[in-house]
């Protein structure tokens, strides 16, 4: 038995050595699947995380406001911010609208919390400063609609005025939204809430829930039912858009990773066929010899399990390299290789070599020694 096993391995790498080429073939097209597959996968699994930080830049995506009426207690959102689970909530701001006049006009007023606003908006467009501290009483900023209304750049003040009351504010900085926001003027909360007088009531809240595992959803039906008179959802526009981007990414992914495993299982059972073909006068003396049908299906399939973990171990590599080469071209970030993407890569891989060598096995065990010795 140790005898048989022992020829069994001569011949294996005999083989290997003997037909580089063809070999190098069947190695090449294995090991592309491998990266490819490698690749996508490592992409497939931090996907969700990434693309929930990308879409972050569509804005807020999280909405709390009053079920009845047009304003609520600031402390009811606090609560909520102060409950919600550790990393959930990446940002959050609340917003109050008021009508106050300047020396020119009448002016909406938005009162928000400007350390959080940023996280938010990450979208608008600023001319001059964004305004870093939430308690800022003295500095404001300014929507471009109405800054051109107002005559105003960064640097100037405006004055807001009622009857006895006069309040200076410095424009740090022009924004531009693309929404009723440019014709806003943005001051921090507190001030807001002075100004309006409508101390510790604000109209909304606004946050941005991480949803790479569809968070958000579930998040806004518990926070519902322990909170029932006030309203409680997701901004649609922005977590409906995340779910169905992420799911044609994935289903891209899936069809481009079959195509290209077709592809090299394609490739590697005609490079079997050829080497089969080739060796048909080597199977036919091993059979002459008293080899079974059984020791060259066990030969062949072992000539290929061979070249393909060759195969996975460079595939596994490179695709690495390559799914990291995807996350700073697309994220801009580095891709994390999760656990079970190795061995995802080595059973497909080993699973399309198999497949590809089916055809050649049964041609090889179908030799009769008697007609290929004779050379008929």
């Amino acid at each position: 038995m140790a005898a048989k096993r022992t020829m069994l391995w001569l011949l294996v790498w005999r083989a290997l050595r003997l037909r580089f080429q063809r070999v190098s073939v069947v190695f090449a097209a294995l090991m592309v699947g491998a990266t490819i597959v490698t690749a996508l996968s490592a992409v497939w699994f931090d996907i969700n995380s990434k693309m929930s930080e990308e879409l972050r830049t569509f804005g807020a995506n999280f909405y709390i406001g009053p079920g009845h009426g047009h304003a609520m207690p600031q402390r009811e959102l606090q609560a909520i911010l102060d409950a919600a689970p550790q990393g959930l909530v990446h940002g959050a701001s609340p917003w109050l609208y008021g009508m106050a006049r300047t020396e020119l006009e009448k002016v909406v007023m938005v009162g928000v919390w400007f350390e959080s606003l940023q996280k938010l908006v990450p979208y608008w467009q600023v001319q001059g400063r964004w305004i870093g501290v939430s308690f800022d009483d003295r500095n404001a900023m300014i929507g471009v609609k109405l800054a051109e209304r107002l005559n105003v750049r960064p640097g100037d003040s405006i004055t807001l005025v009622d009857h006895n009351r006069r309040k200076s504010l410095q424009i740090k900085g022009v924004i531009e939204s693309g929404d009723a926001t440019d014709n806003m003027l943005i001051v921090s909360l507190e001030v807001a809430q002075a100004w309006l007088q409508q101390p510790d009531k604000i109209s909304h809240g606004l946050l941005s829930v991480s949803n790479d595992v569809g968070q958000v959803e579930s998040y806004a039906s518990r926070l519902q039912a322990r909170y029932p008179d006030l309203e409680i959802r997701p901004v649609r526009k922005v977590s409906a858009s995340e779910g169905q981007v992420l799911d044609k990414i994935k289903g891209l992914m899936g069809l481009v990773s079959i195509v290209i495993l077709a592809l090299s299982s394609l490739c590697v059972n005609t490079t079997l066929m050829a080497i089969v073909g080739e060796r048909a006068r080597e199977f036919a003396l091993q059979k002459a010899l008293g080899a079974g049908n059984s020791d060259i299906v066990k030969q062949i399939l072992l000539e290929t399990c061979i070249i393909a973990l060759a195969a996975v171990a460079c595939g596994w590599v490179l695709g690495y390299l390559l799914a990291q080469l995807l996350g700073l071209t697309v994220f801009n970030a580095a891709i994390s290789l999760r656990l079970p993407v190795l061995p995802i890569t080595l059973v497909l891989s080993l699973l399309v070599a198999i497949l590809a060598a089916i055809v050649p096995v049964r041609r090889a065990v179908s030799v009769e020694p008697a007609k290929v010795l004779k050379g008929e």
